[in-house]
């Protein structure tokens, strides 16, 4: 037998046939399939699933539930003073559940909850591209705007699960370990256990709204490149840069306009007379940003010549 022939079974391909011929397509008038519904395609649950069964998200939110045991340990190790009610943050640390709560949110937030929403949004469609599979899922199809909503809402999603998973673990750990105690700030003001967690529960809140900006430039970045890394490590960079920026003193009033400015004002939760000035800077800030970031996004992905 010919090695280049292909046997084929002309019994399978009558069936074949008659199977094409009986099917109908019935257009619709505005060209699409009858039966077809946009809203049909990339459910949230069915793309929430495919970002969990990824080995990244997993690493991530394994190493969220693990950070409290490491600090819990190093301070275990070290030399740490439970009676403190005077000294910063660290020093702090151990003086109550709360307490060792707060710390973690303070050494996580300034460079770790940045790279974890940029890694969930800048991942998004970027990861896609690099598969080769974006023009797959646009051809199935799925509108663009609506592919790109739905990884924004699923991105989301994990990051905020990902930013209260961090605070109520260490509030576990702290618990264990350092007790129900007061809640004391930097400023020697104390606050019973009940104002400590609620005033944690409102600080990631606030981180939560804080990093939209984040997750703005990192979808913007996401749908401008066909590679992930670059996506994430430029949201990263840009996050470094301007805290950089932030303490250069002689900037001024200019630092004000960096989008990580306000990042510690949840800090001014802690305190008996709580003031609002400093987080709703904040917050209209990162909206700002945000919005900018999410609508140039929009406007990207809606243009942009998918050809992975």
């Amino acid at each position: 037998m010919n090695e280049n022939s292909v046997h084929t079974d002309p019994g399978a391909l009558k069936d074949l046939t008659d199977a094409a011929a009986q099917q109908h397509t019935k257009v619709a008038p505005d060209g699409s399939s009858v039966g077809y519904k946009a809203r049909r395609t990339l459910r949230i649950h069915v793309e929430l699933q495919r970002q969990i069964r990824r080995r990244r998200t997993q690493l991530v939110l394994g190493f969220l539930v693990l950070l409290p045991f490491i600090l819990a340990a190093s301070f275990e190790i070290g030399q740490s003073d439970p009676n403190r009610r005077s000294g910063g943050f660290v020093d702090l640390a151990t003086a109550s559940g709360i307490n060792f709560v707060v710390l973690t949110l303070f050494v996580s937030s300034s460079f770790l909850l940045p790279m974890i929403v940029a890694l969930f949004f800048g991942d998004t469609i970027a990861s896609e591209a690099s598969w080769s599979s974006l023009k797959y899922l646009l051809a199935a199809p799925i509108p663009r705007h609506r592919l790109l909503r739905q990884k924004a809402i699923s991105s989301g999603i994990l990051s905020v699960f990902a930013l209260a998973l961090l605070p109520a673990v260490a509030l576990g750990v702290g618990v264990a370990w350092y007790g129900t105690g007061e809640v004391v700030s930097p400023t020697g003001e104390a606050a019973p256990f009940g104002d400590g967690v609620l005033a944690m529960a409102f600080a990631v809140i606030y981180i939560s709204i804080n990093l939209f900006w984040v997750a703005g430039l990192a979808m913007f970045l996401s749908v401008s490149t066909d590679a992930p890394l670059g996506a994430v490590g430029g949201t990263v960079l840009v996050s470094i840069v301007s805290q950089i920026l932030d303490q250069i003193e002689p900037l001024g009033d200019l630092r004000n306009y960096l989008p990580t400015h306000y990042a510690m004002a949840w800090a001014d939760l802690l305190s008996t007379d709580i003031d609002w000035s400093e987080m709703a800077r904040g917050t209209f800030s990162a909206l700002a940003y945000g919005g900018i970031f999410t609508l140039l996004a929009a406007r990207q992905f809606k243009t942009k010549d998918i050809t992975s």
